[in-house]
């Protein structure tokens, strides 16, 4: 199967490197030092957890062309860079997309791509669970075994789910389908900003957390105000077990965040500034619409972050 992931940073790459062992005809599309990284050496992939390394010959590309065709096309990018790839998706000629990432407005993606599109597109959006960094030569991954994306469409059932099938059926790979992607992913994104929001110093650059009681007690309830204006919205938090833990387990949650402060994998699966920043201006339009009170992110962001 001919399929595309663009982006080729360290969940496009690890994507790549599932579907290469698939036995699929993978492309890559990259650019500047990345694309000549991977031209030279292919996809080289260090797994933690697996204590070993990976290297997978692919194909590389720097641009997607109208008239270039492929079965399937996963677009693995951060949620503030989607925008500018939507145009180059909708010109061009291949019909079943994936646009896999944290995401607070799939609608509209979605959306776009219909009404401007020359050939009709089918789109899935999905989240893949894993997490690493990019070193100098190779990309650090914390996935554990195949992996596993959570999928779904946003009307009814994905069209082109036997091409999906098709694509994974020779890996340990999981396809995790739901039914409300939409409501997945906006729950998703409450606890990823309520953790990244106090791991940036004034540079923008990572930083350790400090793990101190109040910060913790404020994250907590940030995250309790986030389910309240997500459900003032009409939206489902799944799992449901995220709102439970917050709302009936918090000592529990306290001492799991205690250890996550502390540990240096937070710095693994955190995301970058610019992707905060705009779910962060998702979810403050969410606020406002809904006028849902929010005093504990509101004192978190005075004194903890720099999400002003």
């Amino acid at each position: 199967m001919k399929i595309l992931v663009y982006g080729a940073g360290v969940l496009g790459s690890q994507l790549a490197h599932v579907l290469v062992r698939g036995g699929n005809d993978v492309t890559l599309l990259a650019r500047g030092k990345r694309a000549e990284e991977l031209e030279k050496d292919g996809v080289v992939i260090r797994h933690m957890f697996q204590f070993k390394t990976t290297v997978d010959p692919v194909r590389v590309t720097r641009t997607l062309e109208v008239d270039d065709q492929y079965d399937l096309i996963f677009v693995v990018m951060k949620y503030n860079d989607f925008p500018s790839v939507l145009p180059i998706l909708a010109d061009n000629q291949s019909s079943n997309i994936v646009i896999v990432g944290n995401n607070a407005d799939a609608r509209s993606m979605q959306n776009f791509l219909e009404q401007n599109s020359k050939v009709a597109k089918q789109v899935a959006f999905g989240f893949q669970v894993s997490g690493g960094k990019r070193e100098k030569d190779r990309m650090l991954s914390i996935g554990g075994g195949g992996g596993q994306m959570v999928i779904g469409s946003l009307d009814g059932d994905i069209t082109f789910k036997p091409l999906l099938d098709q694509a994974f059926q020779h890996v340990k790979y999981k396809l995790n389908v739901l039914s409300d992607i939409d409501a997945w992913l906006k729950s998703h994104i409450i606890p990823i900003l309520m953790l990244n929001a106090v791991s940036f110093n004034k540079e923008r650059e990572l930083i350790k957390l400090d793990g101190n009681r109040k910060q913790i007690q404020h994250m907590i309830g940030a995250m309790d105000e986030g389910f309240s204006v997500l459900e003032a919205m009409g939206i489902t938090i799944i799992p449901e077990i995220q709102a439970k833990m917050i709302r009936k387990h918090q000592r529990m949650l306290y001492l799991l965040l205690k250890i996550y402060s502390v540990l240096p994998i937070h710095k693994l699966i955190a995301g970058s500034f610019g992707e905060i920043e705009a779910l962060n201006n998702a979810f403050t339009d969410w606020k406002k619409t809904t006028g849902t009170p929010t005093p504990h992110w509101d004192v978190l962001k005075r004194d903890f972050t720099i999400l002003r």
